[in-house]
């Protein structure tokens, strides 16, 4: 209710701004257009961790397709909207692929260029206007009627700006925003339920650039003139300290972050001149200043300030039942995966060397050896993390040798990770969502226009299903980030659970995990063997192994050391020596 009623406060506010003077229509639609910018930058950087300093470029390109179109060709304002967002579409595209495969600094360092490129590029080129820009940018009409109110420009600004909040909340919860959100646990955890983090990383990288194509075709209409000043790398800057200062996590942190810096940067540029006594952009230190405090008292922003007053967001219902297609698994005894002869060797290192070693379904084998012994490299060769350097892996009656993640996940294998990887700031049941990806098809506009709703709360009682199924039905609502590390072990097993898997690989499981709750797993586990499902464990618990899996592969230096049931290999010398010490 009291988010509710912030909400309408909010709107109400808009309402009535334009009653007031036209200063405060300016700035209101000013802060409009930064606010459309921000929320794509919130996903591209706060969401997706990709950071770029190109928006104003982006924005530039929008308003000089629809000037140049309008002035010189004539062109309707609404066809060159359609012109620039795939002119958009093409740019970031190419910028995507070429960088966002490298991480790290590549991408920033790419905006930059880009940004700088654009704006030496509309300050140049004669037909562009030079340094003095285009003017007599048309009007935009609405049913033959031209828009030069400013006041109901700033309302049509507003109507966009809540449009695309709308649009990038439902998109954030939805399939491949969850996706999205899950690529701060690293790529590596996103493409092992199938889902492609190049792929992901392009859709939102596009997406913030078009966002930014929209606020720039706006721009260039409501000014009715566009020069290069606008749309400098300074301005990109100053996009970045909205997201930072407002909130980088928070849809509404943008428009949070718009409306501040926009405002304190006219109070500053009529401020500091005087006392300063000289001229120039000296807003900017400012706003280092503030960035750098903000990152160190307060990385939430100053909208996490208004959320942690605000009561928590209704829960939404969770169905009782689930009718998500599940796999048919195999027969009993039926070879499920086969490792002949595999080797991975980082130059001269050989990490793996000749391993070979079999697992039928309804079966758990582990897979032991002392660290340093390659369990987590041959773990990261059958999951498709890592390419092989010789031999084959067979997954059923199908050759995945040459198959990455993504590729392999689709074919029925999910796995958990040595070391935990959740999204803390997700809930429990919206993590182990992130596992139903392969489940479901709905895309990115059903996502955004909230057509997807029947399949959302399938997958949301899915994902109730296997927590209930995990024993952590009462933590569904809870941010994962705040519980015990053995409960978010488990909770990553119910994720890989929600995949619908043929095969499961944990990876250490019941490492942080107490007495009680290793029994608890150890029980879970043989539940899921009487179900049929077939499981490859890699633990350094002896008790907890013996007692529960079929057979044992014994991993030394790279190679398989012993293989046999659990009391065999107890009582192996070699296993002795190798792996406890001789004892």
């Amino acid at each position: 209710m009291i988010r509710r009623g912030g909400f309408m406060l909010f709107l109400t506010l808009l309402a009535l701004l334009p009653l007031f003077s036209s200063y405060y229509i300016t700035m209101g639609s000013y802060i409009g257009l930064y606010s459309i910018v921000s929320l794509g930058l919130v996903l591209l950087t706060g969401v997706a961790r990709l950071t770029s300093f190109g928006q104003a470029a982006f924005m530039g390109v929008a308003a000089y397709t629809t000037a140049i179109l309008t002035v010189k060709f004539g062109c309707s304002p609404w066809l060159t909207l359609l012109i620039a967002m795939a002119l958009t579409t093409a740019i970031a595209f190419l910028l995507g692929a070429i960088t966002l495969r490298m991480g790290g600094h590549y991408l920033p360092l790419a905006t930059i260029a880009w940004g700088i490129s654009l704006y030496f590029l509309f300050g140049t080129v004669p037909a562009l206007g030079g340094s003095t820009g285009i003017s007599d940018v048309s009007a935009l009409t609405f049913f033959g009627r031209e828009l030069r109110d400013e006041k109901l420009f700033y309302y049509l600004i507003w109507i966009v700006c809540l449009a695309t909040l709308w649009v990038s909340t439902n998109l954030l919860d939805s399939r491949e925003g969850r996706a999205i959100r899950a690529l701060r646990g690293g790529v590596s955890m996103v493409e092992s339920f199938g889902a492609s983090g190049h792929r992901l990383k392009n859709i939102v990288f596009i997406y913030s650039a078009l966002l930014a194509c929209l606020a720039g075709w706006l721009y260039a209409h409501m000014m009715r003139f566009v020069n290069p000043s606008p749309f400098g790398l300074s301005q990109g800057i100053e996009f970045l300290f909205m997201i930072v200062i407002g909130g980088p996590f928070s849809l509404w942190g943008a428009i949070a972050g718009a409306a501040v810096i926009t405002l304190l940067k006219t109070l500053l540029q009529g401020i500091l001149p005087k006392l300063i006594s000289q001229t120039g952009n000296f807003e900017i230190i400012v706003f280092g200043i503030m960035t750098v405090m903000v990152l160190q008292w307060l990385k939430g922003g100053i909208w996490s300030l208004v959320e942690h007053r605000l009561p928590p967001k209704p829960a939404k219902p969770v169905n009782d039942t689930s009718s998500l297609a599940q796999r048919v698994q195999p027969a009993r005894r039926e070879s499920l995966l086969k490792v002949d002869g595999v080797t991975k060797a980082y130059g001269g290192l050989l990490a793996v060397k000749k391993m070979s070693f079999e697992l039928s379904a309804g079966e758990i084998v582990g897979l032991i050896g002392p660290n340093g012994a390659g369990k987590s490299t041959m773990f990261n060769l059958i999951s498709g993390e890592l390419p092989l350097t010789s031999g084959k892996i067979h997954f059923g009656t199908e050759n995945i040798s040459s198959l990455r993640s993504p590729q392999i996940a689709r074919r029925g294998l999910s796995r958990t990770f040595q070391h935990v990887r959740l999204i803390p700031g997700m809930t429990v049941l919206e993590n182990v969502m992130i596992g139903s990806y392969l489940r479901t098809r709905d895309g990115l506009l059903a996502a955004g226009l909230r057509l997807n709703q029947a399949t959302e709360n399938q997958v949301r009682a899915e994902a109730a299903r296997q927590l209930r199924r995990v024993g952590l039905a009462d933590s569904m609502l809870i941010h994962a980030g705040n519980l015990s590390l053995g409960k978010q072990r488990i909770v990553e097993i119910a994720r890989a659970l929600c995949a619908d898997p043929l095969l499961l690989l944990l990876d250490e499981p019941a490492a942080g995990l107490r007495y009680l709750e290793k029994q608890e797993l150890a029980t879970l586990l043989s539940e899921l063997r009487e179900q049929g499902l077939s499981v490859l464990i890699v633990e350094h618990d002896m008790e907890f192994l013996m007692n529960l899996v079929d057979r044992i592969v014994v991993m030394e230096f790279g190679e398989k050391l012993a293989e046999g049931l659990p009391c065999d290999i107890r009582s192996n010398p070699a296993v002795l020596e190798a792996y406890l010490g001789g004892v």
